[in-house]
Protein backbone atom coordinates (compact mmCIF):
# COMPACT_ATOMS: atom_id res chain seq x y z
CA UNK A 1 0.00 0.00 0.00
CA UNK A 2 1.30 3.46 -0.89
CA UNK A 3 1.83 6.06 1.83
CA UNK A 4 -1.18 8.47 1.70
CA UNK A 5 0.78 11.74 1.33
CA UNK A 6 -1.45 14.83 1.04
CA UNK A 7 1.06 17.54 0.02
CA UNK A 8 4.56 18.80 0.61
CA UNK A 9 4.61 20.53 4.00
CA UNK A 10 8.11 22.02 3.97
CA UNK A 11 11.54 21.72 2.40
CA UNK A 12 14.89 21.70 4.15
CA UNK A 13 18.09 23.10 2.65
CA UNK A 14 21.72 23.22 3.64
CA UNK A 15 23.14 26.73 3.25
CA UNK A 16 26.61 28.10 3.79
CA UNK A 17 25.73 31.32 5.64
CA UNK A 18 22.52 31.06 7.66
CA UNK A 19 22.13 34.81 8.25
CA UNK A 20 22.65 35.58 4.55
CA UNK A 21 20.13 32.90 3.52
CA UNK A 22 17.53 34.13 6.03
CA UNK A 23 17.98 37.72 4.84
CA UNK A 24 17.52 36.60 1.21
CA UNK A 25 14.36 34.63 2.01
CA UNK A 26 12.89 37.45 4.06
CA UNK A 27 13.70 40.32 1.70
CA UNK A 28 13.14 38.62 -1.64
CA UNK A 29 10.29 36.19 -0.98
CA UNK A 30 8.76 37.68 2.17
CA UNK A 31 9.22 34.71 4.48
CA UNK A 32 8.82 35.27 8.22
CA UNK A 33 10.98 33.59 10.84
CA UNK A 34 8.90 30.96 12.66
CA UNK A 35 11.77 29.76 14.86
CA UNK A 36 15.53 29.82 15.08
CA UNK A 37 17.56 27.22 16.96
CA UNK A 38 21.36 27.05 16.82
CA UNK A 39 22.47 26.66 13.21
CA UNK A 40 18.89 26.30 11.97
CA UNK A 41 16.14 28.69 10.93
CA UNK A 42 12.55 27.79 10.15
CA UNK A 43 10.72 30.16 7.81
CA UNK A 44 7.03 30.55 7.01
CA UNK A 45 5.44 32.09 3.93
CA UNK A 46 2.95 34.86 4.68
CA UNK A 47 -0.52 33.36 4.97
CA UNK A 48 0.78 29.80 5.28
CA UNK A 49 -0.94 27.31 7.57
CA UNK A 50 2.34 25.41 8.07
CA UNK A 51 4.53 25.84 11.13
CA UNK A 52 7.30 26.42 8.59
CA UNK A 53 7.60 26.08 4.83
CA UNK A 54 11.40 26.13 4.67
CA UNK A 55 14.02 24.90 7.07
CA UNK A 56 17.59 26.14 6.66
CA UNK A 57 20.65 24.50 8.21
CA UNK A 58 23.77 26.66 8.12
CA UNK A 59 26.95 24.68 7.49
CA UNK A 60 29.33 27.65 7.63
CA UNK A 61 30.99 29.83 5.00
CA UNK A 62 33.56 27.13 4.22
CA UNK A 63 30.88 24.70 2.97
CA UNK A 64 31.13 24.02 -0.74
CA UNK A 65 28.10 23.58 -3.01
CA UNK A 66 27.53 20.33 -4.86
CA UNK A 67 29.05 20.43 -8.34
CA UNK A 68 26.71 21.51 -11.11
CA UNK A 69 24.95 18.51 -12.61
CA UNK A 70 25.29 16.37 -9.47
CA UNK A 71 22.46 14.35 -7.98
CA UNK A 72 20.25 16.27 -5.56
CA UNK A 73 17.58 18.91 -5.37
CA UNK A 74 16.79 20.64 -8.67
CA UNK A 75 14.58 23.45 -7.34
CA UNK A 76 11.74 24.44 -5.04
CA UNK A 77 8.56 26.03 -6.40
CA UNK A 78 6.69 28.76 -4.51
CA UNK A 79 3.17 29.61 -5.70
CA UNK A 80 1.75 33.12 -6.02
CA UNK A 81 -1.92 33.98 -6.54
CA UNK A 82 -2.03 35.59 -9.97
CA UNK A 83 0.00 36.51 -13.04
CA UNK A 84 0.45 40.13 -11.94
CA UNK A 85 2.24 38.88 -8.82
CA UNK A 86 4.41 36.68 -11.03
CA UNK A 87 5.34 39.68 -13.20
CA UNK A 88 6.23 41.64 -10.06
CA UNK A 89 8.30 38.69 -8.82
CA UNK A 90 10.26 38.70 -12.07
CA UNK A 91 11.17 42.35 -11.53
CA UNK A 92 12.13 41.73 -7.88
CA UNK A 93 14.39 38.85 -8.93
CA UNK A 94 15.99 40.97 -11.64
CA UNK A 95 16.58 43.87 -9.24
CA UNK A 96 18.21 41.50 -6.74
CA UNK A 97 20.43 39.89 -9.40
CA UNK A 98 18.76 36.55 -8.66
CA UNK A 99 16.72 36.06 -11.88
CA UNK A 100 17.68 32.94 -13.89
CA UNK A 101 14.82 32.48 -16.38
CA UNK A 102 11.13 31.96 -17.08
CA UNK A 103 8.87 29.38 -18.73
CA UNK A 104 5.33 28.56 -19.72
CA UNK A 105 4.52 25.02 -18.55
CA UNK A 106 0.91 25.01 -19.76
CA UNK A 107 -0.96 24.69 -16.47
CA UNK A 108 1.67 26.82 -14.72
CA UNK A 109 3.61 29.96 -15.58
CA UNK A 110 6.99 30.36 -13.92
CA UNK A 111 9.99 32.58 -13.27
CA UNK A 112 13.19 31.21 -11.77
CA UNK A 113 15.83 32.55 -9.42
CA UNK A 114 18.75 31.40 -7.33
CA UNK A 115 19.68 32.11 -3.72
CA UNK A 116 23.19 33.21 -2.67
CA UNK A 117 24.31 29.54 -2.49
CA UNK A 118 23.03 28.85 -6.00
CA UNK A 119 19.94 26.88 -4.90
CA UNK A 120 17.44 27.38 -7.69
CA UNK A 121 13.82 28.21 -6.92
CA UNK A 122 10.70 28.77 -8.97
CA UNK A 123 7.98 31.34 -8.41
CA UNK A 124 4.88 30.12 -10.21
CA UNK A 125 1.22 30.74 -10.77
CA UNK A 126 -1.14 27.79 -11.20
CA UNK A 127 -3.99 28.31 -13.64
CA UNK A 128 -7.47 27.22 -12.48
CA UNK A 129 -7.91 23.50 -13.22
CA UNK A 130 -10.72 24.31 -15.67
CA UNK A 131 -8.10 26.09 -17.84
CA UNK A 132 -5.55 23.26 -17.93
CA UNK A 133 -7.13 21.62 -20.99
CA UNK A 134 -4.54 19.57 -22.91
CA UNK A 135 -1.93 20.42 -20.26
CA UNK A 136 -3.57 18.38 -17.50
CA UNK A 137 -1.29 15.48 -18.44
CA UNK A 138 1.56 17.39 -20.07
CA UNK A 139 4.31 19.71 -18.91
CA UNK A 140 5.68 21.69 -21.80
CA UNK A 141 8.56 24.13 -21.54
CA UNK A 142 7.88 27.11 -23.78
CA UNK A 143 8.74 30.81 -23.69
CA UNK A 144 6.39 32.78 -21.46
CA UNK A 145 4.13 35.11 -23.47
CA UNK A 146 3.70 37.95 -20.98
CA UNK A 147 1.27 39.95 -23.16
CA UNK A 148 -1.06 36.94 -23.45
CA UNK A 149 -0.80 35.97 -19.79
CA UNK A 150 -1.25 39.49 -18.43
CA UNK A 151 -4.41 39.89 -20.54
CA UNK A 152 -6.07 36.92 -18.77
CA UNK A 153 -8.82 37.88 -16.33
CA UNK A 154 -7.77 37.42 -12.67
Amino acid sequence: MAIPVRRLNHAGLYVSDLDRAVTCCRSLVGFEIAAREGPMAFLRAKGSDNHHDLGLLGLGRGARPAPSGSIGLYHLAWEVGHIQELAAAREELRAAGAYTGESDHGATKSVYGADPDGNEFEIMVLLPKKDWGEYEHAALVEPLDWAKELSRPE
